[in-house]
């Protein structure tokens, strides 16, 4: 019986993928928004093509082993007009972004576009090039710097600059310095005060849930075409390759804004709690170019990314972009970001950050109103929209962010996930819940029957919470899947959002086949000091298998200062920097990367005393002991549209 009912899903599941096209309630949407009048305005392609001077000849980017990092032949289907399956806007946005290569934005300042989900800049400087936000990968950034030297000469990386906490910023720094010269200063490695603990928080503590919600948000596994993934929203894409951080030797601090770099003047404006929690702006004075890190895009961003992150202050970025206009707009020919493209002259640079700046205002107010009178969070999403002049503008509109997301998230920041009703204070969880509602509503075939009645009338929205309920109950019928699967993917295709299309798409094609795991970032841990290490090795304690155990272990690194004295005790991992050697039960020696080694499973300690690179006195049974209490990765995604 479970053969046939498996054969019946997977022939359900064809019998979508055969009819697996725009429906008519999809193209006529489609239609209707390609009517928008701002189509007719053109500033945006002259501005992506200027200064254009020469792409990469081979545009596959490999990683050591011969595998695919990224490949800017990807998006090439962008070219062309927009078929039905992708929304108008969000396929000119695209194109936009597709756009690679290396871009002079003016004398002294170039940037590289299209190698990955951010851009990479490279400001000249007296005797080499200043680097800011190295992508996300080491191949990219790799590649990056290798077309700027065939187009603009060989000049040595002298100083890299992170505007923020963001692995798409800073993952590639590995494949352009390295970690033991920015150690003993060789290269100047800039970062604003507070960036690895943001790092440790935003892209390791909780490493692995975000990037199993990251495979969702940017479409990781999609397929690449107008059915499947064109874009993300920011940039086209999430590269594969491999992330390296590089710790920072100079933190810009509320006492230190003024920095002359490589003989280039910069001022810095920090901007915390805006689009990441350590965040900054950079003035070049003498260039008269302003960096707005991603504190300004190409379109609204997330208040609360979907993949998971603290909810941003969405007052304190208007209220960071009011300051920037007033310190710099007037002061700036030309504005570029960490996303996307310049602007050109101090007209559009002032006009642009005013009005984004009041589409992030009006967000914040206008949901903390309607707060105020008593509607809660899902309400305001369903009623809230920019007026007519902020909504009209390309670099408002919700490509990445959407106000009907963000209006949820300031709403969470104030009030939190509870909006007052007690019924939310335990609601059963989603399969208890989805169980009991498919039984009130008459079981299965009967809520499939309004589902179906739902996608015939492109109510798609309304048949996926419908068969999400059938889903979630448990052995679902094949059909129930097929049409939740047929309702994401018309979700998808109607999307103006680049997320909301990669996250409709992705559920759709988990639903026909598996969860796809993202991957791994070993290299993020390697980077970080000892005290956010030792933080990630204590959120992977398992207390079923710690049980009342104990155990102190001293570690002191021999590569650079550094020790911490490490407790557990009732599941607990507590750690302090200090040299009490007297109270551990063993003492371990090692370097830095290797004990990050072990805690990702890609050292033995065995091998590295054998090779004189540690040494454990004491007793020898206190490490093992803390590695069996350690959850140890499973590489295996968990379910997220599937109970």
């Amino acid at each position: 019986m479970r053969a046939l009912a498996i054969v019946g899903a997977a022939v359900a599941l064809l019998a979508v993928e055969a009819r697996a096209k725009p429906s008519a309630h999809t193209q006529a949407l489609q239609a209707k928004a390609a009517q928008a009048p701002e189509f007719a305005d053109r500033a945006d392609f002259e501005a992506a093509e200027r200064g254009f001077l020469g792409a990469r000849a081979d545009p596959v980017i490999r990683n050591a082993a011969g595998g695919v990092a990224w490949d800017l032949s990807a998006y090439d289907f962008l070219n062309g007009p927009a078929p039905a399956s992708v929304h108008p806007a969000l396929w000119r946005h695209s194109q936009l972004l597709a756009r690679h290569g290396l871009f002079e934005v003016m004398d002294g300042i170039y940037q590289v576009r299209g190698f990955d989900l951010a851009n990479v800049t490279f400001v000249r400087g007296k005797a080499g090039w200043i680097v800011i936000d190295p992508l996300g990968s080491a191949e990219t950034a790799r590649a990056a710097y290798e077309l700027v030297t065939e187009k603009l000469g060989a000049r040595p990386i002298k100083a890299v600059i992170y505007t923020h906490s963001h692995s798409d910023h800073f993952g590639g720094a590995g494949g352009l310095v390295s970690a033991e010269d920015a150690a003993a200063g060789k290269v100047k490695v800039i970062a604003p005060e507070g960036f690895m603990e943001a790092v440790a928080s935003e892209n390791i503590l909780a490493g692995p849930a975000m990037q199993r919600r990251a495979v969702y948000q940017f479409g990781v596994f999609l397929p690449r075409g107008p059915e499947g993934q064109v874009g993300a929203g920011i940039g086209p894409g999430l590269s594969r390759g491999t992330p390296a951080l590089v710790a920072p030797n100079t933190l810009i601090t509320p006492r230190a804004t003024k920095l002359t770099v490589d003989g280039v003047e910069m001022e810095f404006q920090l901007t915390p709690e805006t689009e990441a929690p350590a965040e900054m702006n950079i003035y070049l004075p003498r260039l008269r170019a302003l960096c707005m890190a991603e504190n300004a895009n190409a379109t609204m961003h997330n208040i609360l990314t979907p993949r998971g992150a603290l909810v941003r202050d969405t007052k304190a970025w208007a209220d960071q972009l009011t300051a920037s206009l007033r310190l710099y707009g007037d002061k700036s020919d030309v504005m570029f970001t960490s996303h996307a493209w310049p602007r050109f002259g101090k007209d559009q640079v002032t006009t642009f950050l005013a009005r984004h700046r009041d589409a992030y205002k009006f967000l914040h107010d206008q949901t903390v109103r309607l707060m105020n009178q008593g509607l809660t969070a899902d309400e305001i999403a369903d009623r809230l929209a920019l007026p007519p002049a902020l909504a009209a503008e390309w670099y408002n509109k919700g490509f990445y962010g959407t106000v009907s997301f963000n209006s949820r998230a300031v709403y969470q920041r104030y009030m939190g996930w509870y909006q007052g009703n007690p019924v939310q204070l335990a609601p059963l969880p989603p399969e208890k819940a989805a169980a009991r509602y498919v039984e009130a509503m008459g079981g299965a075939e009967a809520v499939i029957a309004r589902a179906k009645a739902a996608v015939e009338a492109g109510e798609y929205a309304w048949a996926a919470e419908l068969l999400d309920k059938v889903v979630f109950a448990g052995n679902p019928p094949a059909e129930a899947k097929a049409l939740l699967v047929e309702s994401y993917r018309q979700l998808g295709w109607q999307s103006e959002s680049s997320l909301w299309r990669n996250m409709y798409l992705t559920a759709a094609d988990e639903l026909a086949t598996a969860p796809k795991g993202g991957p791994g970032q070993p290299g993020l841990l390697a980077g970080a000091p000892l005290p956010l290490m030792l933080d990630a090795v204590a959120v992977r304690i398992d207390p079923a298998k710690a049980g009342d155990g104990r155990l102190s272990l001293q570690i002191v690194l021999i590569d650079e200062p550094g020790q911490a004295l490490v407790k557990v005790a009732n599941g607990v991992l507590v750690h302090e920097p200090v040299l009490a050697a007297d109270e551990a039960e063993a003492v371990l020696k090692i370097r830095r990367a290797d004990l990050a080694g072990l805690f990702t499973g890609q050292r033995k300690l065995p091998e590295l005393i054998a090779a004189g690179r540690a040494e454990l006195s004491g007793d020898v049974t206190a490490l093992a002991r803390l590695a069996a209490w350690v959850e140890p990765p499973t590489g295996r995604p968990f379910p997220i549209v599937t109970p």
